[in-house]
């Protein structure tokens, strides 16, 4: 964090440039107050880089619209019922809110609204105080009534009302709390936290689209894991994703399985930490890191005691990419990130037959076919699966690993070379013409190949018109 003067002069020079100089300045004209709110305050005080220019007013949503639209390249205000309007001004993407305050009756999943015309009033509605700051402009006067900046300093989490009528008003600030320990690096204080164990089914009347929100927020934060068990350790795991939960399996008396829930969130970082090093875009990948915490959620059901004591998870790949579409589908997913989960699930535990013998290049040539477009999320996953501590297993996972990513770049460059193929391969050729291997075949094979180079793809059913031309031509 840097110093409070530090922050002010960042602040400063924040409001001094458009679009920020533009709309204080014709909100005061039109004798309206206005004030920057909640992130962008609290993340230049963290030293963090502002991404969003939340503002608040006395305005109304009408007269909001009013004064920004000269101003506004473009405008909306698909969030006027809850008292927002938004603008690109300058190239910049702002929202505008007026005072107000959120209640929930208690049953209903959206909140009722209630406009006001107090900024601090409006404050304390807010979810905690590190975020009930805000900057009055044009005059830079720091307001804070629930003192956030003396848990901003403290990175300490707190309500700024009482818990229990903070997370009433709206349950998903429990979410909110669980996404900001892992991505501010904060603790929930105490009085906080009991409230979240005590009021975790809660959530349950808030939408799949929100909760949805903020679990994706939580995992593409740059260390979610901290989150994660405090999602599970609270309880609201057990309403939102409860396939997590589940994992900590009871151990058998002989510790013959390590616990799937740490292995899982282990994964996890593994994923995260080989994230930034492949060819991926170097952006947080929500669906890698869905499919590395959700990859094991198969092994419960499967749990057996095999003779001897070992235990084993017979096919929890399969049926955890059925449990993870299913789950994603409840939290309102799109389609391709619920396909592309569940598949990556699907896979995770393919590669680990390599190890047992030699694969031909066709096995290689399906693994590849099977990933498709999800191989380099399939590579960071299977390479992340592996959290034993035995050192010389796990080089040699990670050598047979560096073997088939290899034997996949040779057979990728063949394949370019050798791109030009017959319309038939040689089994289709034998099954065609009643043939076994032998010399015949391979004179077929060509002449499939001259014709492929001179007249271009064929498609099979010509191919095999062709071939049986040709072989009753030589009769």
């Amino acid at each position: 964090m840097q110093s409070v003067s530090d922050s002010l002069h960042s602040l400063a020079e924040l409001a001094s440039k458009p679009p920020i100089s533009l709309l204080s300045a014709a909100f005061r004209a039109a004798g309206h107050e206005l004030a920057l709110v909640g992130g962008p305050v609290r993340d230049a005080f963290l030293g963090r880089v502002v991404h969003d220019l939340d503002l608040t007013t006395d305005a109304t949503p009408d007269e909001i619209l009013t004064i920004m639209k000269p101003l506004a390249e473009a405008h909306w205000d698909i969030g006027r019922a809850f008292g927002t309007i938004g603008a690109r001004i300058g190239g910049e993407t702002v929202e505008i809110t007026t005072y107000r305050s959120d209640v929930y009756d208690q049953t209903t999943r959206k909140p009722s609204v209630e406009f006001g015309t107090s900024l601090e009033v409006d404050l304390l509605r807010r979810d905690f105080t590190v975020n009930a700051l805000a900057l009055r402009l044009p005059d830079l006067v720091l307001v804070d009534p629930s003192k956030g900046m003396d848990d901003l300093l403290a990175g300490i989490l707190r309500t700024p009302s009482t818990p229990e009528v903070s997370f009433g008003d709206d349950p998903l600030r429990m979410m909110r709390a669980v996404r900001f320990t892992a991505q501010l690096g904060f603790t929930v204080d105490e009085e906080t936290r009991f409230a979240l164990d005590e009021m975790a089914g809660r959530i349950e009347i808030i939408s799949a689209e929100r909760v949805n929100e903020e679990l994706s927020k939580l995992l593409v934060s740059a260390a979610p894991r901290r989150g994660i068990e405090l999602l599970v350790d609270s309880g609201l795991a057990a309403y939102v994703l409860p396939e997590v939960p589940a994992l900590s399996l009871e151990m058998d008396e002989h510790h013959h399985h390590k616990d799937v829930y740490q292995h899982s969130l282990t994964v996890l970082d593994q994923a995260i930490d080989l994230e930034g090093s492949r060819q991926l875009d170097g952006s947080p990948d929500l669906v890698l890191r869905l499919a590395a915490l959700l990859h094991d959620i198969g092994k419960p059901a499967t749990r057996r005691l095999e003779p001897g004591g070992v235990v084993s998870f017979h096919h929890h790949d399969v049926l955890g990419a059925k449990l993870a579409k299913r789950r994603l589908k409840a939290l309102r997913y799109d389609n391709d990130t619920i396909a592309a989960v569940s598949r990556l699930i699907e896979l995770h535990l393919r590669f680990f037959g390599y190890t047992d013998g030699a694969w031909t290049d066709s096995a290689v040539r399906r693994y590849v076919r099977d990933a498709g477009p999800l191989l380099e999320r399939l590579h960071i996953l299977v390479r992340a699966d592996v959290t034993t501590r035995n050192v010389r297993k796990a080089d040699r996972l990670s050598f047979a690993y560096d073997d088939l990513e290899a034997r996949i770049a040779v057979l990728a460059s063949q394949e370019e070379l050798d791109s030009t193929r017959p319309d038939l391969n040689g089994e289709q050729i034998m099954g065609i013409l009643g043939l076994s291997p032998g010399r015949e075949v391979g004179e077929a094979y060509r002449f499939l190949l001259e014709l492929r180079l001179e007249e271009g793809p064929l498609g099979e059913e010509e191919a095999t018109r062709r071939l049986l031309a040709w072989q009753a031509a030589k009769a």
